[in-house]
């Protein structure tokens, strides 16, 4: 056999056969398995490689090879995660959603995925993709991964099939081409009638060449059924199939379908699956999502999504807050609605900024008084039916004139107290006899909460993934109580009988409830990107997306 490796784009270089090929590689492709690791290494490389040959050559077998080589413990030189992520029978929106789970981001659409690679820091990974000529919708798939590559943040390695459309796509961008049948026009000639010998060019039927029901042997109307079966292929037949929504569910995966397409169990997949289902749908399937999320570590009080009527979906989540039994809910526009914690109903007249200005962060004040961040970083204090004491009329009025000059970037209040947090990482406790503050963070603050127990403390969270407990007047905690590789979104501390305890929203989608007496944790991912946690007077958790809010209790067994 022969051997070629190229650069599609001429005066550009050859990628170097360099590297160590030990480990148990496919046998005769020693010249391939060396280009593949010289091409990963090579910082001047195209951040896109082709690996492409005919059938029976290796192709997937040497990419199998590529992520599973040198990922030996005790290895010295750290190098970027190599992430396998078959292609075959995939639709671009499982495979946008597959791909963000691996680099530890949230999109809910493949574009969005482009805009979060290029825009956020992700987790350093190299993906490996064998199989796209079987894919569902090869050519989408393919202009996604090109878009990934043009954004210079991640590499990916890609099986195709020279010939096909999907392999036109790519072969346009600058692309390295590691050919397993010799010189490209070899190649060519060897794989212009592999689409008639089957999509997955093997001389057999892939997924593109059966009929529809034969692909997708699930009922997709029974909520069993898609809770238990392959969640790619599940969103590959919602996605690609007729536009019946199937009584609610259809379009219920769509909107929690990257937190459906984890690893997890059908108890938490229903689970999800509930927090996302409109209140248009079936009234047969939340019983039995019910029966089978009765093992999942959360029960569901209440949702409300995109499109509900009774009661009224209440618009996009900027901020939550709780004061008694009202939620706070910040959207959009200058309006702060009040609904109720016990099952989401409208509660009384929406509170508006002063300034007419969005809701960036809110803090309702023991007194009645809710103050807002808005979104220029300022101080917007809504009175409350009461009022106020002088002394707290003056805080407020000094903490709002400091903020004009010095913008913040997270709220929150206690009795006698404002917490505020700035763009440097510094935290500030303004009280009535002075100011503390405090360094605790790298980077943006991006939310503060804070407890009014016998001995009042805070947590905050920061861009630099930390959330950190300090009471103002001592040092803070030498050890972050959470510490993670994505940036906090959102925190709300509440005290109980059982202790305190302490959400956490993530940007990666994760939401998190601290019990911060115990260290012991509960977790839950609704699937949309997480804009604000709140925790309820009666311990419930409450998460704010762009297109739902939903309340969670946990479940009995779960419980101390």
């Amino acid at each position: 056999m022969s051997h070629a490796v190229r650069d599609s784009v001429p005066g550009t270089g050859k990628a170097p056969v360099t590297g160590s090929v030990r480990g148990d590689r496919p046998a005769g492709t020693e010249a391939e398995a060396a280009a593949l690791l010289g091409w990963l290494t090579d910082p001047e490389a195209p951040r896109l490689c082709l690996v492409v040959g005919g059938p029976r050559r290796g192709k997937s077998a040497l990419l199998s090879w590529l992520a599973a080589h040198g990922t030996r413990a005790g290895a010295r030189r750290r190098r970027a995660a190599r992430e396998l992520i078959p292609l075959a029978g995939q639709c671009a929106l499982g495979a946008a959603w597959t791909i963000a789970n691996r680099l530890g981001v949230v999109a809910r659409t493949p574009g969005e995925l482009v805009q979060a690679v290029a825009t956020t820091e992700t987790r350093r990974a190299a993906l490996v993709l064998p199989d796209l000529h079987a894919a569902a919708e090869p050519e989408a798939i393919a202009e996604l991964i090109g878009e990934l590559a043009a954004s210079g943040r991640v590499r990916l390695v890609v099986e195709s099939c020279t010939g096909t459309p999907s392999y036109a796509l790519l072969a346009d961008r600058r692309v390295t081409v590691v050919d397993l049948d010799g010189d490209a026009e070899e190649a060519d000639r060897g794989e212009t009638n592999a689409p008639a010998q089957g999509a997955s060019g093997r001389g057999e039927p892939g997924p593109g060449d059966l009929p529809y029901e034969a692909r997708h042997a699930v009922d997709l109307a029974d909520p069993v059924a898609v809770c238990t079966a392959d969640p790619l292929r599940v969103t590959t037949a919602y996605a690609t199939g007729p536009g019946d929504d199937r009584g609610g569910l259809r379009s219920a995966w769509l909107r929690a379908g990257q937190s459906l397409c984890r690893d997890q169990s059908p108890a938490d997949r229903a689970l999800v699956l509930l927090g996302a289902l409109g209140d248009g749908a079936d009234p047969r399937l939340r019983p039995t999502l019910l029966a089978l999320a009765a093992d999942a570590p959360w029960r569901l009080r209440w949702t409300r999504v995109r499109g509900d009527l009774t009661p009224p979906w209440p618009g996009p989540v900027t901020a939550l807050g709780a004061i008694g039994d009202r939620l706070l809910v910040a959207g959009t526009t200058d309006a702060v609605r009040l609904l109720g914690a016990a099952d989401a109903t409208p509660a009384g007249e929406p509170l508006r900024t002063p300034s007419g200005g969005r809701v960036k962060a809110l803090a309702p004040a023991p007194d009645g008084t809710v103050l807002l961040l808005d979104e220029r970083g300022r101080l917007q204090p809504v009175p409350g039916p009461e009022p106020r004491a002088p002394y707290l009329e003056r805080l407020t009025t000094a903490v709002a004139a400091t903020l004009t000059r010095h913008p913040g970037t997270a709220l929150a209040a206690i009795s006698g107290s404002v917490v505020v947090g700035d763009r440097l990482g510094s935290v500030h406790a303004f009280g009535l006899t002075g100011i503390h503050q405090a360094a605790l963070h790298s980077g943006r603050v991006t939310a503060v909460t804070a407890v009014g127990t016998a001995t009042p403390f805070l947590c905050s969270g920061g861009l630099d993934g930390t959330v950190r407990r300090w009471i103002p007047g001592r040092d803070p905690d030498p050890a972050p109580v959470a510490e993670r590789r994505s940036a906090v979104v959102s925190l709300h501390a509440t005290e109980s009988a059982e202790g305190p305890s302490l959400a956490i929203a993530w940007a990666d989608g994760l939401v998190e409830l601290h019990d911060l007496d115990t260290r012991t944790r509960l977790t839950f991912r609704p699937g949309p990107p997480v804009r604000a946690v709140a925790l309820t007077p009666d311990g419930a958790l409450v998460v704010g997306m762009d297109e739902g809010l939903l309340c969670l209790d946990r479940a009995a067994h779960d419980r101390k």
